[in-house]
């Protein structure tokens, strides 16, 4: 990779620094990330609180990600239009306002004209917009005020905020519902939306789009087809999201009960819960440290590989050594894997877009983690029940490989141009 060449130059210099303006997207991102995991505790038992169907409370609950997939590519398609700071605060603002759509569906008994179910659909699918505008945003501002050599570093940062903002939220959450009741955890996650919605206002800078042609969302698959480079970043996501929180977050309770794992005094569904905490942790961790180490290096693809390696051996060590131990370091590699794959890969994208389609394809890269984070739980349940959690994590593992050979196909190699430094360290 060529870390000398000028890509792009940014039009508007808004006279602050990169740790700044990354420092600002890092506080809201996890703040709104926390907003999200505060409510989310709650929602899960709308059933019997609210005496709506399961399979309403499961739309409930998949209705942000769904909308936030469908958004993802307009979304970067607007942020490289119009520039990112007024389709950002659109996302902060949406995102705090939705917990308080939360409040009003659960008292919907008190405004008749209200159904519960509608208003927490409705108030999902505000999330899930808002989202999509706030994660595209955010990987589009960073590519926009960092170079090659200071890239991976503050994506690695980003996305440990992103990461570390929804588990500390789930166990606030959890604790404020259970003193307090839904009520005022649901209030809380408002809180935390809006406070990230403010640090935003207050900081975020207004980076405009350069000036030539730019391509449409019509253009996308085109794109994604005529540089296989793109295509691999964003199925490496769709692998590693498909085998983390679609496969391995929806079968660990199980796994855990079939092989009678226990911590102390909790029970398999507690102990999956630590064990579920550890591989969250350690991929948080990682995440802010390999987009460092990305930077140090001639082409930053070259940390996927044994990153990837980690990932794998971790499921393989859930196949074949259903222990307590077994299960505590399978997981934790499997949370190194994650976060050593994913800042190399988001920043390496950022190294090689265009300059008037960044936002884009940030969308394209969310799309495919959001879609194999939403077929995952789909595909892994029912097959742990067909074939057992040994030959489904085997089979895991030919995954991981498969998408090793295509990063040593793609990814090696190539002389990437990238872009001149757009605003300073400090």
């Amino acid at each position: 990779m060529n870390r000398s060449e000028t890509r792009r130059d940014p039009d508007h210099d808004t006279g602050r620094s990169t740790r700044y303006v990354a420092g600002a997207l890092i506080a809201g991102v996890f703040f709104g990330g926390i907003g999200g995991g505060v409510a989310f505790p709650t929602l899960p038992t709308l059933g019997g609180v609210l005496g709506i169907a399961p399979i309403l409370v499961g739309l409930i609950l998949s209705t942000n990600r769904i909308v936030r997939l469908v958004m993802n590519t307009p979304a970067g398609q607007i942020l490289d239009r119009f520039g990112t700071r007024r389709p950002m605060l659109i996302g902060f603002f949406l995102q705090g306002c939705a917990p308080f759509g939360y409040v009003l569906g659960i008292h919907s008994d008190l405004v008749p004209v209200f159904d519960a179910g509608g208003v927490f659909l409705l108030s999902r699918a505000m999330w899930g917009f808002g989202s999509a505008f706030v994660f595209v945003g955010a990987f589009s501002t960073i590519t926009r005020v960092t170079t090659a050599e200071n890239r991976g570093k503050w994506v690695g940062y980003m996305r440990g905020g992103q990461s570390l903002g929804f588990p500390t939220g789930l166990i606030v959450g959890a604790l404020i519902a259970d003193t307090f009741g839904y009520t005022p955890a649901f209030l809380t996650a408002g809180g935390a939306g809006l406070f990230a919605f403010l640090v935003a206002f207050a900081v975020l800078p207004n980076i405009q789009p350069t000036t030539g042609s730019r391509s449409g969302l019509t253009d996308i698959p085109r794109m994604v087809r005529a540089d296989i480079r793109i295509f691999t970043v964003g199925a490496v996501n769709f692998t590693v999201r498909f085998l983390f929180a679609g496969v391995l977050l929806s079968t660990v309770v199980l796994y855990a009960q079939q092989n009678s794992i226990e911590i102390a005094f909790l029970s398999g569904v507690g102990a999956s819960g630590v064990v579920m905490a550890l591989g969250v942790l350690c991929a948080s961790l990682t995440t802010v440290i390999a987009g460092s180490i990305s930077d140090r290096l001639s082409n930053r693809a070259l940390l996927t590989l044994p990153a990837l390696a980690v990932f794998g051996c971790g499921f393989a060590l859930l196949a074949l050594v259903p222990t307590l131990t077994s299960t505590l370091v399978g997981v934790a590699l499997i949370g190194v894997g994650v976060g050593g794959s994913n800042p190399p890969l988001l920043a390496y994208l950022g190294d090689i877009s265009p300059a008037n389609d960044t936002g884009k394809l940030g969308g394209v890269y969310n799309v495919f983690g959001d879609l194999g984070s939403s077929v995952g739980p789909l595909v892994a349940l029912p097959l742990a029940e067909v074939v057992g959690f040994t030959i489904e994590y085997l089979a895991c593992v030919g995954f991981v490989v498969l998408a090793g050979v295509l990063v040593a196909a793609t990814l090696f190699g190539e002389n990437t141009s990238v872009s001149a430094r757009a605003l300073p360290d400090d």
